[in-house]
């Protein structure tokens, strides 16, 4: 066993110097004459374009995409929800020197959940001008006075380097370009960082991609800024705007809570009509501005807008360009990481805010995470339970890196769950266990410290390992709900134990088939001994989790399957055990009533639209007239058998007299209000019974 240990803590130190390295920056010569010499010449060539007196004005029609949406969860390793989604129809026009109207012709919006959010107006259009030599965003609210690379400040203030040759498919031309990267000299002053890629032939640039160093950002809130722009070639000599993307995330500062908004534009521009003598008057008033009634076109939609979504709305469509973002994104984290000195009030999730449950009763909480800057940070958290008379609480020392890598050293005494799944929302066990006296947690007490190392992304996935040294013990009911009565505790052994963990994470990605699909696998080295004892005994502790979706036209099919086992002596200790049974993982039977050494959890629905009344919700919008019924099947699989609670209460003696086998299950859920809200009837077909249950949609767990 203390081979394994020493083996596992030098695998980790391992991860450890990985984190510790920089990223190569490949084979670049930044500012050589090469490159100095492009990028002159393409300041040059944008120049002489912004200042051609041949192009006198344009008319052009502009189609676009508006999306909010929400991210939550450690690490935002999930994609994000969309919330609400704007199509937009323009029309466009432009006159020198340096005038522009846009004027709204159309525009329809839907929501998918409820939101009151308001756009700046700048972002209900395209960007005409392509920035000649100053910067802005967001009326200036957001980026404001950032030199452009490509203009005389800007050679002046930037480092340029020619990455890659490659090429960029604009409508039925195929141009050779150059992948120029740009940085700023000084990353303490508002700059731009990124890439510009110019035509080999022309010298001219198609396409510039950007973010923003921290400086650059106006609003706190602002994480990051990044925009695309891209140009296409009109009446063979003007270069004119083709396509545009924005991207602006936003977190909050008083709160560290992993939660965060993104407001996502893309738009095409075509139908191009160049110096058709427009008037003057026409550019009067707001630059953007509705079109006025009699004078629209009709409405060029058609069919729902979440059909006509670009079905990458949740990601860069350009592999390259999301390259560049991730690596500028990158240095604005970096910068952030580096700097930072703020200090505020810190959260996982609610549990850490407010939990009741039968061990504690009503607890509160709270915390804070000062940031200490080179990416260190220290946070600290304390609970205190009215029924059990006792303070939980956790400190740590983290260093995290721009790209996602990190260690964490930690102390802690608090409680933790026995089980691989969640049966439940927080929130919604807290509200039953408080009233009925439905508890769906299975609670033990450890005190202890860990030092913990992940990495980065690689290739969508991400290696973490822990060591941990802790004592463990058994909890009491202590509290009392208003109505029913509680089940005992599980009868947890009161271990010293040392523990490695090694986890595989891979968030939800896009694989075959067009299957989306998320998996975590965790191995498990543990070593415990009793209070009496003073030999360490071993099992290993293995687990396997995979959710895949994929939509079959309206309707969308949902998998999600759970295998653990723990591996090693005839008796494990129950905190190990494989916990199943409950709405998540075997709806129609009582909660966790099998516990065994090896178990699977396997549940297959088919989610589809049905009509539904809509009804107001004020200036949040309208719920859908729609809910989505999704009828499934469940089996859960036991073998090796193992009492887990006391030889009292009615889920105990449901345990004892669990067989190894199958146990499937039949039920129907119907979500609505946004499918924020999940009704479920369930039947469990062996000694089962029928199960009610109402809570959030499990997507929205981890915020609830």
């Amino acid at each position: 066993m203390r081979r394994r240990l020493i083996a596992v803590l030098l695998a980790a130190g391992g991860i450890s110097l990985v984190i510790s390295q920089p990223p190569a920056l490949g084979a670049q010569a930044w500012n050589d004459a090469r490159t100095r010499a492009l990028v002159e010449r393409a300041t040059e060539r944008r120049a002489r374009q912004i200042a051609d007196t041949a192009l006198a004005d344009y008319k052009a029609a502009a189609h676009g995409y508006l999306t909010f949406l929400a991210q939550v969860g450690e690490g935002f390793t999930e994609p994000p929800k969309i919330v609400r989604a704007d199509e937009l129809a323009l029309e466009v026009y432009w006159r020198a020197p340096n005038l522009s109207k846009q004027l709204i012709a159309g525009r329809r919006d839907t929501l998918l959940l409820p939101t009151d959010i308001n756009y700046h107006r700048d972002h209900l259009g395209i960007v005409q001008n392509n920035f000649p030599n100053i910067i802005r965003l967001g009326d200036g609210d957001e980026v404001r006075d950032v030199p452009h690379p490509l203009s005389a400040d800007g050679l002046e203030q930037y480092d340029f380097a020619i990455r890659d040759s490659l090429q960029i498919r604009l409508g039925p031309r195929t141009l050779d370009v150059y992948e120029v990267r740009v940085r700023p000299k000084n990353e303490r002053e508002a700059r731009a960082v990124g890439a510009v890629y110019v035509d080999r032939e022309s010298g001219e640039v198609v396409r510039m991609a950007f973010s923003f160093t921290r400086q650059a950002l106006k609003d706190k809130d602002l994480e990051d800024v990044s925009v695309v722009l891209e140009n296409g070639l009109i009446e063979g000599r003007f270069w004119l705007p083709r396509r545009q993307e924005i991207e602006i995330r936003r977190t909050g500062t008083w709160l560290d809570y992993p939660a965060r908004g993104i407001i996502r534009g893309r738009w095409e521009i075509c139908c191009y009509e160049v110096n058709k003598s427009l008037p003057a008057g026409l550019f009067a008033g707001p630059e953007i501005a509705l079109a006025p009634r009699g004078t629209r076109s009709p409405l060029p939609f058609t069919g729902q807008i979440l059909d006509s979504l670009p079905p990458d709305v949740r990601a860069v469509s350009d592999e390259d360009v999301a390259k560049v973002q991730e690596e500028a994104r990158a240095l604005v984290r970096a910068q952030s990481l580096a700097r930072s000195r703020a200090l505020s009030l810190s959260a996982r999730n609610p549990a850490d805010i407010i939990r009741i449950n039968r061990v504690e009763g009503l607890a509160l909480g709270a915390g804070l995470t000062r940031r200490l800057g080179d990416g260190f940070s220290m946070t600290g958290r304390v609970r205190y339970g009215f029924s059990d008379d006792r303070a939980k609480g956790r400190g740590e020392l983290a260093f995290a890196r721009a790209r996602g890598a990190g260690f964490t050293l930690a102390g802690y005494d608090d409680h933790r769950e026995a089980g691989d799944e969640m049966e439940t929302s927080i929130t919604r066990n807290s509200i039953a266990a408080q009233e009925f006296g439905s508890d769906y947690t299975d609670p033990f007490g450890v005190r202890g410290f860990s030092v913990g190392a992940q990495t980065a992304s690689l290739r969508g996935w991400t290696v973490a390992a822990e060591a941990a040294f802790e004592k463990q013990r058994p909890l009491s009911v202590n509290a009392r709900p208003s109505s029913g009565r509680y089940e005992p505790a599980i009868a947890a052994w009161s271990n010293r134990e040392r523990r490695l963990t090694l986890t595989l994470d891979r968030p939800t990605r896009l694989t075959v088939l067009g299957l989306e699909a998320q998996l975590r696998a965790e191995a498990r080295l543990i070593g415990y001994r009793d209070e009496s004892a003073s030999d360490f005994e071993s099992i290993s502790r293995l687990m396997l989790r995979a959710n895949f979706e994929k939509p079959v036209g309206r309707q969308r099919f949902v998998a999600r399957s759970l295998i653990g086992t723990a591996l090693g002596n005839d008796s494990v200790p129950v905190q190990h055990l494989v916990f199943l049974g409950g709405p998540t993982t075997g709806p129609g039977y009582e909660f966790h009533q099998f516990a065994a050494r090896a178990g699977a959890s396997q549940r297959i629905e088919l989610r589809t639209p049905a009509p539904f009344p809509s009804f107001p919700l004020g200036r949040y919008g309208r719920t859908p007239a729609s809910i989505t019924l999704a009828p499934y099947f469940n089996a859960i699989w036991i073998n090796h058998v193992q009492s887990a609670r006391p030889a009292t209460g009615a889920v105990s003696s449901v345990v004892r007299s669990a067989r190894n086998g199958w146990y499937p299950s039949v039920g129907i859920g119907a979500l609505s209000l946004f499918d924020l809200v999940r009704f479920d009837v369930a039947r469990g077909l062996q000694d089962g019974r029928w199960m009610f249950s109402v809570d959030a949609a499990r997507e929205f767990w981890g915020f609830l």
